[in-house]
């Protein structure tokens, strides 16, 4: 296989650079002059070249058609074991509502149950959707996970309902302003009740927090710092991440329409000195989704699952996941919306897959890949999971030619 150098990233240019990522050929880079190295310093494990971009998995827990709720419970398990003893860096679940075809509706306790079943690995929510939580639930919910399994629970906060809008009605808790400025008010608050929920007295009232937590303490989650995480798919997310100083997770594996300009908006907006900021420069996660096989022909196969899984979605026929086919019956559209939303997609021998990460990666210069896959049977998706954090600990020597060699969905 052919190794790939880092490609310039997106670290504070004057304008944003625009990044378009072909089928087969590798990705072509519109850029303006001034280009700053990629990111991806943070080695997963010790022992892996520190150059080499971290990678994590965000678990849905799918149902199988033909299966149960709880095989996807106990499929979630193994998942989590897998993911540990592969070094992956942590493991997230994403919060569905009202679906057939996933089991991660009660986020927090599939966390809990994952870090009960591993000692190392970080866990945490990919995210938690917040406008239907109150925020004082969450910090009680997370502060408890994190006085019983320690500093590796991670809180990442979307304002997406996750669910149909009749659904999120019914799972509101009371308050129906779903801004983005009441969104990052309930932010602060959450900082607030996982730090010293220090009530300070100033002429008006009080603190944001103070006012907004109306007295109320959650003992529980004080003192636990758990980190919290920005998901989005767009500007408006990333610009709040920044002026927040919080890392950002983009859903650029459903969601890659704006990823360039929202990454560019994130590192031009981060503000190291607020007050809810948790590190000292800008972290960008971003999605891909993930099928590697042994041979490119069952990985593409298997794929198909996924691609059905989505199209389901779209026509609102969503249920448990279907077995691969040979041919998808799918309207000229469908397949172009399909391939435009999936198209950060590795797909192909752990090789291919990992060439193609790693291009896309160090495209962006983002500092951690969060990879998530479907298959009809199990078994495979956990060996998908398996040959690629095999073959991403194989550091590639770089060549001058760039170039991918593999079929990348992207």
């Amino acid at each position: 296989m052919r190794a790939l150098p880092c490609f310039p990233g997106l670290t504070r240019p004057n304008k944003p650079p625009r990044i378009l990522l072909q089928k087969s050929n590798g990705p072509v880079i519109e850029r303006d002059k001034v280009v700053t190295p990629c990111l991806g310093n943070i080695p997963r494990r010790g022992g892996v070249a520190a150059d080499v971009t971290a990678l994590s998995i965000l678990d849905l827990a799918p149902v199988v058609e033909g299966s149960t709720v709880a095989d996807a419970l106990a499929d979630a398990t193994r998942l989590a074991r897998l993911a540990e003893e592969s070094g992956y860096r942590r493991l997230w679940y994403a919060e569905h509502h009202n679906t057939d075809a996933l089991a991660s509706s009660a986020t927090a306790l599939l966390i809990a149950n994952a870090a009960a079943n591993t000692s190392t690995l970080r866990v945490g929510s990919g995210g938690i959707m917040l406008p239907n939580h109150a925020p004082l639930a969450v910090a009680e919910a997370f502060g408890t996970l994190a006085n019983l399994y320690g500093d590796r629970i991670d809180l990442g906060l979307g304002r997406a309902p996750g669910t149909d809008p009749r659904t999120a009605a019914l799972l509101r808790r009371g308050s129906h302003d779903d801004g983005e400025a009441a969104f990052a008010a309930n932010i602060r608050l959450l900082a607030w009740y996982f730090g010293e929920q220090v009530d300070e007295s100033v002429q008006g009232g009080g603190t944001e927090s103070t006012q907004l937590s109306h007295g109320v303490h959650a003992g529980v989650a004080r003192g636990t710092n758990v980190p919290l995480w920005i998901l989005g798919s767009s500007t408006a997310g990333a610009a709040l991440a920044g002026q927040l100083g919080l890392p950002f997770a983009a859903a650029s594996q459903f969601a890659p329409f704006q990823l360039s300009e929202a990454i560019w908006t994130y590192r031009q907006m981060f503000n190291p000195a607020a007050p809810t900021a948790q590190i000292p420069e800008p972290y960008v996660m971003a999605g891909a989704n993930l099928m590697a096989a042994p041979t490119r022909e069952e990985a593409e196969h298997l794929f198909t699952t996924h691609q059905q899984m989505f199209l389901g979605i779209r026509r609102g026929t969503r249920g448990p996941l279907r077995p691969p086919v040979r041919e998808l019956d799918w309207a000229p559209h469908e397949e172009q919306m399909a391939s435009s939303a999936l198209r950060v997609s590795a797909v192909g021998t752990p090789e291919e897959c990992a060439e193609f990460l790693r291009t896309f990666a160090a495209s962006y210069g983002i500092d951690e890949l969060i990879l998530t896959g479907y298959a009809h049977d199990p078994s495979l998706r956990e060996r998908s999971f398996r040959l690629m954090a095999e073959e991403w600990d194989r550091v590639p020597a770089v060549e001058e030619d760039p170039a991918p060699t593999g079929r990348a969905n992207c």
